[in-house]
This record gives structure tokens, C-alpha cells and sequence, in this order.
């Protein structure tokens, strides 16, 4: 294990520019605006080795060769952890290990579930870079470390060669264009759809199959701008404590995401499910009823309760007995458009299982489908028409050292041939109003547009 510190002025975002041409580049974005959730960013280009997969075909390649199977990818990836496991602690997030991304759709592979909706997108359902390290920011001290697991011979080598590269590098600012005309953004569904939609789930909730259902619709527009300057634009508007930029050469990922999806530190596991949003206010007094409203909302107090239940189960799958605990409930954060209502789950996990084994008994987060959760996964594969692909799965690292943090993947847009994704919902319970959740939809989707119209 190597760590070495670098004295640099260069921020986050201006040393993984310096790396952003190199293969595979992945820069996990945590915004020092939200130091709880965002101390570190990390930043690490050029894995030793890649594992992707789409439906049971996986490709696993490395300098020496490439190998392609058919396989549940869950038990692949967990075959190389195992191989490639290290004991080591340290206070830094990530020494070594795999960044990426698990989609949504990779639910088929845990559940037993009918699959109709179109795949129109095509992107992988799972994408993972193995990095011998990582170059990380350390946001609450301004220190940057350049960190090395060794996997691979010549360490020092490498974090040599990084450091030299900072070092070197004088600050340089991106050539951002303003657009004089808006997007044309289109969604794979009509208003009067979505509203439909919403009175199916509600007929299925007074059936009594579900008590809710997170409901989504994904919109599309060109892309007008290079993929990073997007990203540096959609940062610079809605920082968020998950976000992530990830080019993978034929599609890149720009996520500004708020939300946790599960963290796991030694043995302490964490998740923080939001449910409960309200638009930001246009002045100060606007905007402290609007979190007063949303923190005495009966209706999305109820909503997160479901799924912090929801959760509480999940987490005891993996759970020492009598450990699974609730720290905050019902707590109200601000974002620069919305504000959210949060809960923290935790547990200590059972030594029995591995990191992999926390990750395939919650996946996907029950924020984003519903309760129960396979009724609610085959109800929103009926109504939703496109498969959600990267949209609410789960962005993040895997240490070598079997700790991991993971984001819940929203408030995210998808590049591809030319073309830009994202997508956007709330959940539904009985209560909910149709015309109150579509516009729910639309304010998630506020700082992703604004960055877009930029």
C-alpha cells in the first residue's frame, strides 16, 4: 500500500481534467458544499483490468487477455474481490479497488421478474474499472493524496508519474459556450400518459398489492456541448455530495446525485433512502414554508416510513442480530433546487457475508422502486415503456479492503451516439395527487435542464 501527498492548488475538478484523455476516467464528485456526506473525491484513470456484462454476458479483460462468459456478473465480480482482497484500514475512502457503475436492470439477475420494457439505449448493465489507486481530494482540508494498492507491480512508478503530472500542470479553464436557444427535450411519455399511469398504481394500491411505487419518465434531447463541459456546467448549478463523471468512450455518465445508496465502512453499514421533495423557494421567506411544509408533510413522512421499513428489512439480511437502527428520521436538506426529505439506516453486517453479498440482498434501493419491492419492479416494468438502464441503480467505488460507498443513481444524465438522457419521478401512494406528482417530476428535473439551456 502506497499514499503519498501532493501540494497542490489545483481543485477536484481541475486536476481530473489534467487526467480526463487517459482510459477509462472516472472522478467521483463530492461537493464540499456538503462535507457530512462529501469529504473526499477521488479520481482514477487507467484500471489494470475491466468487467462488463449485459444480460449474462460478461467480458473481463486485462493486458494479457480477455475472457468472455455467460455468468450472473454479481457472482463474477465477487469471484475478483475475493481474489484481489487486501487487509488493510486506512482513513482514506479508497487505496485501490473497482469504480463504476451497477444498473438498475440488474435486478433481473437477483429477482424472478417478466422483462417488457424496450431497451432503446443499450448500455451495460454493469461497467467496472479495477484500480491499482487513486489520486484523492480531501475536501475539509484542501490535502490531496495520491494512493497505490500495488495490485499490479510498479507503484511507486505510477504514483510518481501522477504527482509529477500536478505538479507540472498550471490551472486551465474550460471553453464553455452559451446557448441562445433551448434544448428541445422530448420524454418517452405524454403528461396525460404519466397521469394514467399514476391512476393504475393507485388502483393497485386500493387492490392491495402495493402501498407504493416509484414512477418515473425519461426525457431526451441532442447534445450541444462536450461531454465535460456539460458536466462542469450541471456541477457549478446543482452540486451534490454522489455526484460522478464517467467516460467509457461510447457513453458517459454526468450525475449530480444527493442520494446514498449504501456505504460500508469495516463492518458498519449505512443507507440514506430520501422520499419527500419540495422546489425551492424564489426568496428566503418562500423558502422556509416550503422545508416547513415538506418537514409536517403527513403524506411524505408516511412515504419514507414505508421505505426506511423497507430498508430496515433489507439491511437485516445481512445484519448481526439486534443491530439494524434508524439514527435520523424525518430530516429535511437543502439542495440548491429542491429540498429532500432524508432517513438514515445502519447496521453492523455479519461477518458471514461480504460486500457483495450487502450489495445483491438491497439492490436495488428501495427508494426508487417502491414497497413491497418486486411488486413494485414488475409494476413499473408494465408501465414504464423504456428499461431505466444506468437511472436508479448505483455509481461508486469498491475497495480493495471490501469497503464501499455507493450513490443512488439520479439526478443523472446519460450521453450516447450523440444524444443526452435523463430521467425523473416520485413515488405514489394512495394519497398522492396526480397533478402534484407529475410537477414533482419536473422540479427533480429543473437543475438538469438549466445546465442543458446553459
Amino acid at each position: 500500500m502506497i499514499i503519498k501527498e501532493i501540494r497542490t492548488l489545483l481543485k477536484p475538478f481541475e486536476i481530473f481534467q489534467i487526467f480526463q484523455n487517459e482510459n477509462l476516467p472516472v472522478f467521483l464528485d463530492s461537493s464540499d458544499k456538503y462535507e457530512k456526506l462529501g469529504k473526499y473525491s477521488i479520481i482514477a484513470f487507467n484500471p489494470f483490468m475491466t468487467i462488463k456484462s449485459k444480460n449474462r454476458k460478461v467480458n473481463i479483460k486485462n493486458e494479457y487477455e480477455e475472457i468472455n462468459i455467460e455468468n450472473n456478473p454479481f457472482d463474477v465480480i465477487k469471484e475478483y474481490f475475493q481474489k484481489f482482497n487486501q487487509n488493510y484500514n486506512s482513513d482514506l475512502p479508497f487505496i485501490g479497488g473497482a469504480i463504476g457503475h451497477f444498473s438498475y436492470d440488474l435486478l433481473y439477475h437477483l429477482e424472478t421478474i417478466e422483462r417488457t420494457a424496450i431497451d432503446d439505449v443499450n448500455i451495460e448493465d454493469l461497467n467496472f474499472g479495477f484500480y491499482n489507486g487513486a489520486i484523492i481530494y480531501n475536501h475539509s482540508t484542501n490535502k490531496v493524496f495520491i494512493t497505490d494498492s500495488d495490485i499490479s507491480i510498479g507503484g511507486d512508478e505510477r504514483v510518481n508519474t501522477i504527482i509529477k503530472r500536478i505538479s507540472t500542470k498550471k490551472k486551465e479553464k474550460l471553453n464553455i459556450k452559451n446557448h441562445n436557444e433551448k434544448a428541445v427535450i422530448k420524454s418517452n411519455m405524454t403528461k396525460e400518459e404519466y397521469l394514467k399511469s399514476i391512476k393504475k398504481i393507485k388502483n393497485y394500491i386500493v387492490e392491495g398489492d402495493i402501498y407504493q411505487v416509484n414512477m418515473t419518465q425519461r426525457f431526451e434531447t441532442d447534445l450541444r456541448d462536450k461531454p465535460i463541459e456539460l458536466y462542469s456546467k450541471l456541477r457549478n448549478i446543482n452540486p451534490a455530495p454522489f455526484s460522478c463523471f464517467m467516460d467509457y468512450g461510447d457513453y458517459q455518465i454526468l450525475s449530480s446525485s444527493p442520494e446514498r445508496f449504501i456505504e460500508l465502512r469495516g463492518n458498519k453499514l449505512q443507507t440514506r433512502p430520501i422520499k419527500g421533495t419540495r422546489s425551492r423557494g424564489s426568496n428566503e421567506e418562500e423558502d422556509k414554508k416550503l422545508e416547513n411544509e415538506l418537514k409536517e408533510s403527513s403524506k411524505d413522512r408516511a412515504e419514507l416510513l414505508m421505505i426506511v421499513d423497507l430498508e430496515r428489512n433489507d439491511f437485516s439480511k445481512v445484519a448481526k442480530t439486534s443491530t439494524v437502527k434508524v439514527p435520523e428520521l424525518f430530516v429535511v436538506e437543502k439542495y440548491p433546487t429542491v429540498f429532500h426529505l432524508v432517513s438514515t439506516v445502519t447496521c453492523l453486517k455479519d461477518e458471514k457475508y461480504d460486500t457483495v453479498d450487502c450489495i445483491t440482498n438491497t439492490f436495488p434501493g428501495g427508494s426508487i422502486t417502491g414497497a413491497p419491492k418486486i411488486r413494485a419492479m414488475e409494476i413499473i416494468d408494465e408501465l414504464e415503456p423504456t428499461q431505466r438502464n444506468i437511472y436508479t441503480g448505483s455509481i461508486g467505488y469498491i475497495d480493495f479492503n471490501g469497503d464501499m460507498d455507493l450513490n443512488i443513481v439520479i439526478r443523472t444524465m446519460v450521453i450516447k451516439n450523440n444524444k443526452v438522457y435523463f430521467q425523473v419521478g416520485g413515488g405514489i401512494v394512495y394519497d398522492s395527487n396526480a397533478l402534484d406528482e407529475y410537477q414533482e417530476s419536473l422540479d427533480k428535473a429543473k437543475a438538469l435542464i438549466q445546465a442543458l439551456n446553459y
